[in-house]
């Protein structure tokens, strides 16, 4: 791990950081050919690039029911019990996310509001070919569920060298899905199955909002369809920061930061500490820890390419490293580890304490484990309910509200230049001053409109409104 020593009164530089920051270009190119060729031909190209990247020749990419619900069959029953375990406290956690339709009446009769209304249909992207992630398909489909989106459907890669006939797709990838209420799995992964469910298929109907991690191609499409469809946010590798103090346990701490490091050569792992002597003791712990990996490979390859060591000369220093990190996870193993959470600015989830390991938040916490990587916790937040569903504002006047509030709007379209604004505004408060005939087209024809648009009300009636008593005559 690379190692940046800090001298009293200097901050971390995110220029220090090892981030690329983007998409390689080559990659967005590859994505954008493959959403063209899917959004022209269809399932045909789902199925060539199924061949060509998978490996799989797909008849049909939508899996029957029946195999969804063997999938339970199959499995141990600690395995059904840890994810039923999960789903629970997920769903225990996003039922309090649900934010409720308001409304609110001035004093005027005007009312006022929200209407709160999910998506019609929402598709997960879940990585998989060799691997199977049903912890994904629980962070994802849940809180779908409970914002009530109607069409929950998941993507996922089929499995190569399965026996003919068999499911393509991992049992314990169908439990999550079935424990997590997806009400459609089709078998296809990559970009393609990001423009499958942006722009729809023969097979596969569209979907409003697209939500899970992927690799580079698979975010790089999720980038390319934002604004044809809504997506959470472009994920990079995972992350992971400590933040420790003389208290904390060396091999705990080492072991955190492998935890990260195994997911991808390209995962990044920071340590931040005051403590020269700890990052040394990590250091050591990890030359322990890493020949007994069965992925010692890429967990070196990540901690020896991506990882730093921050040694900051006071607390406050390495507070603020960490705010430029704006790490993914943060774990605060420090002795006052709750009394630093008000000076955490920018993290996607902190974990309080030495007991609060990350893997935890992964599995079964219930807070999203769907994170902002790459510093873009500093302005983004978790996958929560609030994904999947939108908001309409509601504005509902009544003749008072419209008195009170059309001198200070024909005002400010005046101000604009934009004349029918004021016009609209002052066309209806002509009727409720003069009666609807002034309103009709030939009696506007005899009338200076630029004088109903932009009537030269004095500041008085701007700011309070126009007068109320001449309403209905």
């Amino acid at each position: 791990m690379k190692t940046v020593t800090l001298a009293s009164g200097e901050r971390l530089d995110a220029s220090m950081l090892t981030r690329e920051g983007v998409l390689p270009a080559d990659i967005t190119a590859a994505a954008q050919q493959i959403i063209d060729a899917v959004r022209a031909e269809g399932d045909a190209a789902l199925r060539r690039y199924c061949r060509d990247f998978d490996g799989v020749d797909v008849a049909c990419f939508r899996l029957a029911p029946e195999q969804i619900d063997a999938a339970l069959d199959q499995l141990d029953p600690s395995f059904i019990a840890a994810l039923e375990k999960a789903a629970a406290q997920i769903r225990d956690f996003h039922e309090r996310e649900v934010e409720q339709s308001w409304f609110t009446t001035r004093a005027d009769g005007t009312m006022l509001g929200v209407k709160v209304t999910p998506v019609a249909a929402a598709g997960i992207y879940v990585p998989g070919g060799r691997a199977q992630y049903p912890s994904t398909v629980l962070m994802n489909a849940i809180p779908a569920k409970v914002a009530s989106v109607e069409r929950v459907v998941m993507v996922t890669p089929p499995q190569r060298d399965v026996e003919p006939g068999a499911c393509p797709i991992s049992p314990y990838t169908l439990a999550a899905a079935k424990i997590g209420g997806v009400d459609e799995i089709y078998t296809v992964g990559g970009a393609q199955a990001i423009a499958a469910l942006a722009y729809g298929t023969e097979s596969i109907p569209r979907v409003e909002k697209i939500t899970g991690p992927g690799n580079a191609y698979v975010a790089a499409a999720k980038r390319l369809v934002s604004g044809d469809v809504g997506i959470d946010m472009v994920a990079g590798p995972s992350e992971v920061c400590v933040l420790a103090d003389a208290t904390a346990e060396p091999a705990v701490v080492a072991a955190d930061l492998m935890a990260q490091a195994e997911h991808d050569p390209l995962a990044a792992c920071y340590l931040v500490t005051c403590d020269a002597q700890l990052a040394a003791d990590v250091t050591r712990a990890l030359e322990v820890l890493l020949p007994a990996s069965p992925r010692e490979e890429i967990t070196r390859a990540s901690l020896d390419d991506q990882g730093m060591v921050v040694i900051a000369p006071d607390m406050e220093a390495a507070v603020a490293a960490v705010n430029t990190i704006a790490p993914e996870h943060l774990e605060l193993h420090c002795a006052d580890a709750l009394g630093l959470l008000g000076s955490i600015r920018n993290a996607g989830a902190i974990f309080v304490g030495a007991w609060s390991s990350e893997p935890l938040g992964d599995y079964v916490a219930g807070p999203n484990h769907t994170l902002p990587t790459g510093g873009t916790a500093a302005f983004s937040n978790p996958l929560s309910v609030d994904d999947f569903v939108k908001r309409s504002s509601v504005i509902c006047y009544t003749p008072a509200g419209l008195l009170a509030d059309a001198p200070a709007t024909q005002r400010m379209a005046e101000a604009e230049g934009l004349w029918a604004h004021a016009l609209s505004a002052g066309l209806r408060r002509r009727a409720l001053e003069e009666g609807t005939d002034a309103v009709s087209t030939e009696a506007l024809a005899a009338v200076d409109l630029t004088a109903v648009a932009w009537p030269g009300d004095a500041p008085e009636t701007v700011a309070a409104g126009a007068d109320a008593t001449k309403a209905g005559r």
